[in-house]
């Protein structure tokens, strides 16, 4: 029994761990940039060992990675909260993940880890495997569903999630740069709807 409740201790206290590190480098990244930010200052931030760092991840691209994917997981569980898979509507279940999607992007520093940052410093192949799992996998989810209803015409689906991912992420960044959310969330579902009407 002991020892079970110190192998769960040291989980705990490796989970902790990592969990600083990863809060403490988002807060330099976003403050900083990638480029500026030195391990020294994330394991003074986190209030850890370079040797915890090394410990965790290889090097600071593998803890930037870390953070992205954190970030793009949050997203990802932003959108589906909004638009559960198993809507019963889904071309307003497209809509609202679509919205939910800019309004998760509106957290301070999530346009410059995601879409600015990100590709810069993994390189867009990464980036696009790191989306496939989180955001881009909620719209072909939702873009399937409402190809399947007879909500949306039958498209290749790869290239549909692409073409639409690629315009809310443009989408993001004017909500980022001071542009109305609702304008372009309006223009969004406008789109779709011009896509229903194809079908």
């Amino acid at each position: 029994m002991q020892q079970e409740s110190g192998r769960r201790s040291n989980r705990d206290r490796t989970d902790a761990t990592r969990a600083a590190l990863i809060a403490a480098a988002r807060a330099l990244f976003v403050d900083k940039g990638y480029a500026a930010t030195g391990t020294p200052e994330i394991v003074t931030a986190a209030g850890v060992t370079r040797g915890a760092l090394y410990h965790h991840f290889a090097d600071k691209e593998a803890l930037f990675r870390a953070v992205v994917e954190q970030e793009a997981e949050l997203v990802a569980a932003d959108i589906e909260r909004a638009a559960p898979p198993q809507a019963s509507d889904v071309a307003a279940a497209l809509s609202a993940g679509g919205r939910a999607y800019l309004e998760a992007m509106r957290l301070p520093g999530r346009t410059r880890l995601l879409l600015l940052d990100g590709p810069a410093v993994l390189g867009r192949a990464a980036m696009d495997e790191i989306d496939a799992r989180h955001g881009n996998r909620t719209l072909r989810e939702g873009l399937t569903a409402a190809m399947r209803a007879g909500a949306l015409p039958r498209l290749p689906l790869e290239a549909l999630t692409g073409l639409l991912g690629a315009m809310y992420d443009r989408a993001a960044l004017a909500v980022a740069n001071g542009a109305a959310l609702d304008d372009h969330a309006l223009v969004m579902e406008a789109l779709l709807a011009g896509l229903a009407k194809q079908r």
